[in-house]
């Protein structure tokens, strides 16, 4: 039957228009430059249903009720057809898209663009996208292969290309068209198709004829044409039973046949591997878009321009009283960023000039350096970084983890079992990921415990309860009113337990302008029968063990979360944390006359601390050896009555304290003098006291004779209360004072003593001090030695404290180097003084091995 041909009937605007079939065939859809898309019931349809995509609309496809379209926004956009509503973005390019197709079954949709690109985009999850490279001009047309194993495209720079689609290669490529250098100045827009169902031939329009080629041979099999042909013709359709199998070889001898041009792989080469997933920065949108989050968290926001008109990084906190908004220019193409209280961070990739930096803008400083930079090794690409409480971390594609303070300082390096996924800090604990799954985003929540978001919209937080086990707290789907629809997860919070999100109508991320609005769902566990009294109770009691446990784990750890600003020159005083007590007093000196006085006062106080930490230490030692000796003698003597078990009267205690004075007095005043003998200065030492309070009477059981009173004085012993023969008769412990004396005095009158600023002992002076000899005491006295156990069976007490002998227990050390003093002093004939001796002696004790010193301690027992 003859073609008849219609009457022409306006349609759109002057310009572009582009024209597809419904699936049943029973509409016509149109585009065109005015920006809309009409569906006309047949050519007399004089009331058409519009639909405004945009400005200018390049190009539409329709199939299994989805609408898309290529709009000069250059987007590709999702429609329901017929009713024209929204459903989503699904690709951008940098310049419009010229032409976009469904593939066979409607799951996919390619799409070509003027800036030479061509991408396969699934229809259902946006983020599966292949990306294909090689033309130089602007795509003119697409079609895809019945079989979805290639595609066809063409394009202004002369070329049509076959691409096969699973290892995004070409397979071949031929000259054919005329080359312009945009799709306005091109005489035909060149559209292409395939057989239907078997796609053994491809028709490419080539001026006034046809080119018809077969798969995989590529070979150019007969060209179709005719002389009422007049002008240039493009390929709409090639009907199924059009040509036939005897006609293939009348035109094998053609001129017009081109030579095969080789691929560039084979067609198969075994079952490809999966990709792996890249490497990516929590709270980011993808790095193709010109207009990106680089990271939005609960500090605030980092967004980046890279277009035309500029290239530049804008910081904007939520809070404004942590720092002002910034701007920043990025000639350095920085990529990745991270935000925190504390500092900015940014990190670049590698050029062939430039190394990789790691950029950090460190606000919270108030010197004058306020911004660091570090670069990286050659051929070392930085694929993810992140902040914590005073450091930053970048993972490199060397495998390796860099650690820094926020001040710029390099701290630790260790190597990474694999490819980094992606890095979150929170406090002092990092999150590494690899690779095993798609996550899509990872978080520490405010109370520092792991979370993650996987592609699904799933949010999982770590049970530390239940064995370090992933719990799904929350399922973003669930609060999707489209297929298409997606939660963009910027933040997780335990108390209250909530989710912040960004909802995204038709896409994964949200748009840069305008600012999107934050939305906040509520954690629901994935229990059975919700919807009933029983299962939400249950849901609420699991939900709230989990959290609890949360709490729990806090608890233990002892987290505190102080706000304070830091107000110190950072790179010098985390320097100064890795030095001793005497450097940080040098460094102190240093900040003085360099006339750096805030520095020096933070100096200062870092000494006083690393001073307290130290005197806390000795502290602890000398309680645990008093206790250990405490538990010797109640284990080696019986539990014969003591002094501490005799009553005694207020008044009574009252008056010995007052008899006992005096003697105190006159013990005193020779005790610090042997002190200030053995120091070699006028520097006096403390002394630890133990204060007795008054003791109940024997029948209200016995008491504790350690126990500690309130009482300001110290209570002395009744001379004539009646004493056993235990070692615990003489063991009272005396007040360590410090004290300023004259040694004029010392027979005479006690001078008065005040107290000082305890200074830490040297461990030279510590163990030549234990060496001394000491004066003997009764009541005033640091340590008791057993008596012998003969005479403490035999012999009655003494009474006067110049009789009691009160010496030291012997050490293993000291033993040992009684033993080889003579062997220490020939070989150093010029050790004159003990300190010397105890010096030289306490490295040769540590040198023997450990079963030596073992035995020697054992000896001292």
């Amino acid at each position: 039957m003859p073609a008849t041909q219609k009457p022409v009937r306006y349609g759109h605007t002057e310009g572009h228009t582009d024209v597809c079939f419904d699936d049943s065939g029973s509409c016509i859809v149109t585009c065109g430059s005015d920006g809309d898309v009409r569906i006309w019931e047949d050519l007399d349809d004089d009331d058409p249903k519009s639909i405004n995509v945009g400005e200018k609309a390049y190009s539409c496809a329709l199939k299994n009720g989805k609408l898309v379209t290529a709009v000069s926004n250059n987007t590709v956009q999702v429609h329901t057809f017929p009713e024209g509503v929204p459903d989503g973005i699904l690709t951008r390019f940098t310049t419009n898209a010229n032409h976009v197709i469904f593939n066979g079954d409607g799951t996919k949709i390619a799409a070509g663009s003027s800036d030479f690109l061509v991408k396969i985009v699934d229809v259902v999850d946006c983020s599966q996208q292949k990306t294909f490279r090689g033309h130089d001009a602007p795509v003119l047309s697409l079609s895809f292969d019945p079989k979805d194993i290639f595609l066809a495209s063409a394009s202004c720079d002369g070329s049509v290309r076959v691409w096969h689609i699973p290892d995004q290669t070409c397979a071949i490529s031929w000259p054919l068209l005329q080359k312009c250098n945009d799709v306005v100045n091109a005489k035909s827009i060149c559209r292409l198709a395939w057989q239907p169902k078997s796609g053994k031939l491809l028709a490419i329009p080539v001026e006034k004829s046809v080119k018809l080629y077969r798969r995989e041979t590529w070979s150019n099999q007969f060209d179709l044409s005719d002389s009422f042909i007049s002008q240039e013709k493009n390929v709409t359709m090639l009907k199924t039973g059009l040509l036939k199998e005897e006609e293939e070889d009348d035109q094998a001898g053609s001129s017009h046949n081109l030579p095969l041009v080789t691929s560039q792989r084979p067609f198969y080469d075994g079952p490809m591997p999966t990709p792996r997933q890249k490497p990516f920065q929590s709270g980011s949108t993808p790095l193709h878009l010109t207009h990106r989050f680089m990271v939005w968290n609960s500090i605030g926001i980092i967004r980046c321009y890279n277009d035309e008109q500029d290239n530049a990084i804008d910081v904007e906190f939520h809070d404004t009283s942590i720092h002002h908004a910034t701007h920043l220019s990025n000639s350095l193409n920085y990529t990745v960023a991270d935000l925190s209280h504390e500092a900015i961070l940014l990190a670049s990739e590698s050029t062939d000039e430039l190394a990789s930096k790691l950029h950090c803008l460190h606000f919270s400083s108030w010197d004058s350096s306020k911004e660091w930079m570090v670069d990286m090794p050659q051929h070392e690409d930085i694929e993810a970084i992140c902040l914590g409480q005073g450091w930053a971390a970048a993972a490199t594609s060397a495998l390796l983890l860099r650690l820094f303070s926020i001040g710029g300082v390099q701290k630790e390096i260790f190597s990474l079992p694999g490819p980094v996924v992606s890095m979150a800090g929170h406090g002092e604990q990092l999150l590494i990921v690899f690779h095993r799954g798609r996550i899509f985003s990872q978080f520490y929540n405010l109370t520092s415990t792991p979370c993650y978001v996987d592609s699904e919209g799933c949010v999982r937080m770590l049970n530390r309860a239940f064995g370090n086990t992933w719990t799904p707290v929350c399922n973003t789907r669930e609060h999707c009113k489209g297929k298409s629809d997606h939660y963009w997860v910027v933040g997780i919070h335990e108390h209250p337990q909530q989710l912040r999100c960004i909802p995204c109508k038709g896409s994964r991320f949200p748009p840069t302008l305008p600012r999107p609005a934050v939305a906040i769902l509520s954690f629901k566990l994935p229990y059975c029968q919700i919807a009933t009294e029983k299962g939400q109770m249950e849901e609420q009691f699991w939900r709230s063990v989990i959290f609890h446990n949360h709490l729990d784990y806090l608890a233990k750890n002892g987290y505190e979360y102080l706000s304070c600003k830091l107000e110190r020159e950072f790179r010098c005083v985390e320097l100064a944390e890795l030095m001793t007590q005497h450097a940080v007093n040098l460094a102190v000196k240093y900040a003085s006359r360099s006339r750096k006085l805030i520095l020096a006062q933070k100096l200062s106080e870092l000494a006083v601390e690393k001073a307290s930490e130290l005197a806390a230490t000795q502290a602890e030692e000398e309680e645990v050896e008093e206790e250990d000796f405490r538990k010797k003698l109640s284990a080696g003597y019986s539990n014969a009555a003591t002094e501490w078990d005799q009553p005694r009267l207020r008044n009574q205690t009252e008056e010995d304290t007052e008899s006992r004075k005096e003697a105190d007095d006159t013990q005193k005043t020779p005790e610090l003098h042997e002190h200030g003998q053995n120091s070699g200065s006028t520097d006096t030492f403390d002394v630890p006291a133990i204060k007795s309070g008054a003791v109940t009477s024997s029948n209200q059981g016995r008491i504790n004779p350690f126990k500690v009173s309130a009482s300001s004085k110290e209570p002395a012993m009744s001379v004539n209360s009646t004493r056993s023969t235990n070692i615990l008769d003489t063991m009272n412990k005396s007040s360590k004072k410090s004290t300023a004396f004259n040694r004029a005095t010392n027979n005479e009158k006690s001078p008065v003593i005040k107290p000082l600023i305890p200074k830490p002992k040297s461990k030279q002076a510590s163990a030549a001090s234990f060496f001394q000899k000491r004066p003997c005491q009764v009541e005033k006295t640091e340590e008791v030695k057993e008596e012998n156990p003969k005479n403490a069976s035999s012999e009655a007490p003494v009474l006067c404290p110049q009789n009691v002998e009160n010496q030291r227990p012997k050490t293993g050390f000291q033993m040992w180097l009684e033993e080889n003093r003579s062997n220490i002093l020939s070989d150093n004939p010029d050790f004159s003084e003990e300190a010397d001796i105890i010096k030289e002696g306490m490295i040769r004790f540590r040198a023997l091995s450990t079963e030596e010193r073992k035995a020697w301690t054992n000896k001292a027992k």
